[in-house]
């Protein structure tokens, strides 16, 4: 029996995924279980071995952002929560959109392209801590001079003082002043999402810009008419991947670890990794929900 257009694609997918799914069942359902389970207990160790479990219902959870601090002694539970959504809000879209002009670029036509993508990803296939130490040695500056430097021009007072008198928001300026400031950081965290862009643009059918072409459209419409709806798919995946890529890098990771393995607190480092895990499922499914409604389906 011939399978159909659309049988194939689904079993296609479910193969594709297959592995990551037999991997999930052996090795991370079971620990995610008793890791709800341990968030509803005081989990201690027994006399003869093994560990002991004494239910207090959702008291992990309360006492988490009613009771304890951060590791620092200073910061609530709440607080890093909020700090870390922050920063997904602001850097995300600016990292997504930063990628996809620079995959534009890198897909253009002109001498010394393909020098020019060895060179700017090289530090993707040695890894940004080989390349940094290598910077480090080579320059003998930091990481934080790094940052201060590239972000030295928009915090100099005279440039502030232009900006604001042009007009734009206060809040924008600071915006415009702290993204500037993190550049170095945010160009490190684009290389994957810069090769995932730069696959999708090349996927594009040639004749669809030829046609346009012909038609007499500029690059501008180009771009909002052909380009962007068929990237689409592709940056509703380079979104996702960002924030799953941001959570890891998350501050509240090492929460996680202060609790469970230094200070022996395992309900309530349990206790985070649910609400961390909630927190993270909710953004992407927002995220996700919003991308299904505007993106191209090529079906």
């Amino acid at each position: 029996m011939a399978l159909t257009h659309k049988q194939s694609r689904r079993l296609n997918g479910f193969i594709f995924v297959l592995p990551w799914l037999i991997g999930f069942f052996l090795f991370f359902l079971i620990p995610i279980v008793n890791t709800f389970i341990f968030s509803f207990n005081i989990v201690g160790v027994a006399d003869q071995g093994g560990r002991t479990l004494e239910f207090i219902g959702v008291k992990n959870y309360v006492d988490l952002f009613r009771v304890e601090l951060a590791s620092d002694n200073q910061t609530q539970i709440y607080r890093m929560f909020y700090e870390e959504f922050t920063r997904i809000v602001v850097n995300t879209p600016l990292i997504v959109i930063f990628s996809l002009f620079a995959a534009i670029l890198l897909n253009m036509q002109f001498k010394g392209r393909d020098v020019v993508r060895v060179i700017f990803f090289l530090p993707i296939v040695l890894g940004l801590d080989v390349v940094l130490n290598l910077m480090l040695m080579s320059t003998g500056a930091t990481y934080m001079d790094a940052q201060a430097q590239s972000g030295a021009f928009l915090q100099a007072d005279l440039v502030e003082r232009v900006l604001l008198s042009s007009g734009l928001p206060t809040g924008f300026v600071g915006f415009l002043s702290d993204s500037v400031g993190r550049v170095f950081e945010l160009v490190a965290k684009s290389g994957v999402q810069i090769l995932t862009y730069l696959a999708g643009l090349q996927s594009i059918d040639k004749s669809l810009y030829e046609v346009a072409d012909i038609e007499g459209a500029n690059r501008y419409e180009t771009f909002w008419k052909i380009t962007l709806p068929m990237v689409s798919p592709v940056m509703m995946f380079v979104t996702i991947y960002t924030l799953v890529d941001m959570f890891l890098a998350s501050s509240l990771t090492n929460e996680i670890y202060t609790f469970t393995i230094l200070e022996n607190k395992i309900g309530i480092g349990s206790a985070l990794s649910v609400v961390y895990l909630v927190f993270v499922l909710l953004i992407v499914g927002i995220v996700s929900l919003l991308f299904s409604r505007v993106v191209y389906k090529n079906v």
